[in-house]
């Protein structure tokens, strides 16, 4: 119990000291500032049209480059400025107003095509719709007064954001880098149960493809972070150390990518010797807890941990190795061996990655430099096209962006059509709710609609019976600034809680204004189930845009960025020194692409059974194409961290065979259909060639051991482990190409 309570405070002292409460402090002091000065100057009339334009123009506000958060702001100003206005120069006439909510709405939605920041510009900009419904305005003259003091708010709350980010400038840093941490940890843990719990493989290995999917996302936007900071202000030691940080988090994860094994081969080779992988399973746990405990120092600026438990338990993979060899005895035990060898080397590789890490956060001073010129770092950032036939292209029924933009114009005027013709209570309300659930996947919409009926009824709960409690103003102010600043802080983390305090803070806001506070609670939970149920019945009803419908484009990428980092690997194998970043390029392609296909299967899993069209075929792509990214990984982690011989004309034939089936696939996707395999020279000899040689290496060892040199020495060893490696990644992404081309034959013929 005790130890219970421990974790709840250290998670609320996480939180409290965490970039997203710091962003809704920040959000309240814009919001709330205006209206104690302007009330204290008896100006207070102006004060609202301030908060309002700070708190619309606050969405944009996310982590990213400096240039692109003022840019975003800006253009979020001038947005919500004209919407706010057409909507109130439409409001006398009922038909002209019906006639901008559907098309304003539907433009402003097709922003979102842009990106993350577009859609939360595209977000503020629905909002400012909601908000004019809200307000009446009485003549021109008034009309540009809150027009324009909604520009003053904007430009408020970028002052207010930008000296936040002065006081604290690596506060999104640091909160990204501790997700990250942490989230990278729990996939480390992942990966150790996949070794030994062959029973529960399927639930950890779809964990892992969510968290692959989330880490993913973290990267992109510590690259754009830290890269675009390095690229504007120089090299300082500040952001030198939160890049190695950044850097050694993108080698653990390629690091832990590579191990993903041939989980039946392993249960073979240690049927009954399964307890020998314990150790290896142990040590990915033990540096998975380390990760996520350094994850809390970055936040809480704590002193290190100790390291020596993991030491200890590294020391213990050493012992099961010896004691597999003297159970199963030489040659038999050699490929066990050999595979435990590997595993343990990856292992210290990961070791040395997370005391990297310490000696960061230690601030131990070296001579070391984040090894990564400024013009190259440009090549890691993913750039996005603003250019207008982005936009063209997607004005077309096969567009999910143009489908939901349909969807969120009709069901924004439905919804005000019908409080307006049953002459509701804060009927705007019911669009407020449609704006913020309504999503383009079907799965996701009716999610938030769940949690938002929740959180909204939560908060009613509490605030009646505060309500009851207590009718002081005073303690109602208190607690509206309060609810206000928890409902921005947990919107992002938790969208039920956070609906939760921005009920909370409507209910004492309306008390200050109604004594009858109980009718605000009473109107408040019916328009939001009213609003729910109208974005959750639009989204299955209206243009619906189901997502096996969209998925070929998004397997397409896949299947090439994997090809591409195969190249790549090959081109490594051949220079290590020349093609380091075309390799780590390509790379980075890859898993974002992978990361992109685990989304889209998650959204599939979201969509209403009948409509997850053969998920069993999509999944088994989708692990099909994970398993390849992990033996390219496999392969080019090997090479870059080990003493390697020369690539092998062998090596280059088989790689050559894997891409040709690969592309194969893409052309059965993208064109229906296939080209004659044209083979340069003959694959199955060249992988017969290999295994040769493991088995020519191997039959040298044995005839060392018979003559009693039973130590072998370094380089045999790596001899035999990279012979070992090789042989078998190629066989396995031989046989997982072929595979793949066939999964997606056969996904071609069901979908056509």
């Amino acid at each position: 119990m005790q130890n219970k309570l421990k974790i709840q405070l250290k998670t609320i002292e996480l939180f409290l000291k965490g970039s997203s409460f710091y962003r809704g402090v920040v959000l309240t002091i814009a919001a709330v500032l205006p209206l104690v000065i302007f009330s204290a100057i008896d100006l207070f009339v102006y004060a609202p049209s301030i908060a309002v334009g700070a708190f619309l123009n606050a969405p944009s506000d996310v982590p990213g480059s400096l240039r692109r958060k003022i840019h975003g702001i800006l253009i979020s100003i001038v947005l919500t400025m004209l919407v706010t206005f057409i909507i109130f120069i439409t409001k006398p006439v009922y038909v002209l107003l019906i006639l901008a909510i559907a098309v304003l709405s539907f433009a402003i939605s097709l922003i979102s095509v842009y990106g993350f920041r577009a859609s939360l510009i595209s977000f503020s900009g629905l909002l400012a719709i909601v908000l004019a419904l809200a307000i009446s305005k009485p003549d021109p003259a008034a009309i540009f007064l809150h027009v324009g003091l909604m520009g003053v708010g904007g430009l408020w709350y970028l002052l207010v954001s930008l000296f936040s980010k002065w006081i604290a400038p690596k506060k999104d840093d640091d909160q990204l880098l501790s997700d990250t941490l942490a989230l990278t940890g729990e996939y480390l843990k992942i990966r150790g149960k996949l070794l030994t719990k062959s029973n529960k493989r399927e639930k950890y290995a779809k964990k892992a493809l969510i968290l692959q999917t989330q880490i993913s996302e973290k990267h992109e936007t510590l690259r754009e972070l830290l890269l675009e900071g390095r690229k504007r202000s120089g090299r300082s030691y500040s952001n030198e150390r939160r890049l190695l940080i950044f850097i050694s988090l993108v080698d653990i994860f390629e690091l832990a990518l590579a191990n993903t094994l041939d989980y039946s081969k392993i249960d073979t080779l240690f049927g009954l010797q399964k307890s020998y992988l314990t150790p290896f399973k142990d040590l990915n746990k033990a540096l998975g807890n380390h990760l996520i405990t350094l994850s809390e120092l970055l936040i809480k600026k704590d002193t290190l941990p100790d390291i020596e438990a993991i030491n200890n338990v590294a020391t213990k993979t050493n012992v099961a190795i010896q004691d597999y060899i003297a159970e199963v005895t030489l040659p038999k035990a050699r490929e066990g061996a050999i595979t435990l060898r590997n595993l343990q080397d990856y292992q210290k590789q990961l070791l040395q990655e997370v005391k990297a890490i310490r000696r960061v956060l230690s601030k131990v001073k070296d001579n070391t430099k984040a090894a990564l010129k400024t013009q190259d770092s440009k090549q890691f950032l993913t750039s996005q096209d603003y250019n207008l036939n982005i936009l063209v292209q997607h004005f077309s029924l096969k567009s999910p962006m143009l489908r939901h933009a349909f969807r969120v114009s009709l069901a924004m005027v439905f919804g005000f059509l019908l409080g307006s013709l049953f002459d509701l209570k804060n009927a705007y309300w019911i669009v407020l709710t449609i704006v913020v659930i309504m999503r383009p996947n079907y799965g996701l919409t009716k999610e938030r609609s769940k949690n938002r009926i929740i959180g909204t009824i939560i908060g009613a709960i509490i605030a009646t019976t505060i309500v009851l409690i207590t009718q002081n103003t005073i303690v109602y102010m208190v607690l509206a600034v309060i609810s206000l600043t928890f409902a921005f802080s947990l919107i992002q983390q938790s969208y039920k809680a956070g609906a939760a305090f921005i009920t909370l803070n409507i209910v004492f806001v309306y008390a200050l204004i109604d004594p009858n506070a109980f009718a605000v609670i009473q109107y408040r939970v019916i328009d939001t189930v009213i609003g729910a149920t109208i974005a959750v019945l639009a989204n299955y009803l209206v243009f619906p845009s189901w997502e096996y419908k969209n998925l070929d484009a998004v397997i397409v990428n896949a299947i090439t960025s994997n090809s591409n980092y195969l190249k790549a690997t090959k081109q490594l194998y051949h220079n290590k020194e020349a093609k380091n970043l075309d390799y780590k390029i390509s790379r980075k392609e890859a898993f974002l692409a992978m990361s992109n296909l685990n989304a889209a299967f998650q959204r599939l899993t979201q969509d209403p059974k009948s409509k997850q069209k053969e998920s069993v075929l999509v999944y088994d792509i989708v692990t099909l194409n994970h398993t390849i990214l992990s033996a390219v990984a496999s392969i080019g982690s090997y090479i870059l961290n080990h003493k390697t011989t020369s690539a092998s004309e062998e090596f280059d034939t088989i790689i050559d065979g894997i891409t040709d089936t690969l592309k194969h696939a893409t052309l059965k996707l993208e064109k229906d259909k296939t080209i004659p395999f044209t083979e340069v020279r003959d694959i199955n000899q060249a992988h017969k060639t290999l295994q040769n040689k493991y088995a020519n290496l191997s039959e040298k060892r044995d005839i060392d051991i018979q003559a009693g040199q039973t130590e072998i020495d370094s380089n045999t060893l790596l001899d035999l482990q990279e012979a070992h490696l090789i042989s078998n990644q190629l066989l396995w992404l031989k046989s997982l190409s072929v595979n793949l081309t066939n999964a997606t034959s056969k996904y071609k013929s069901v979908f056509n």
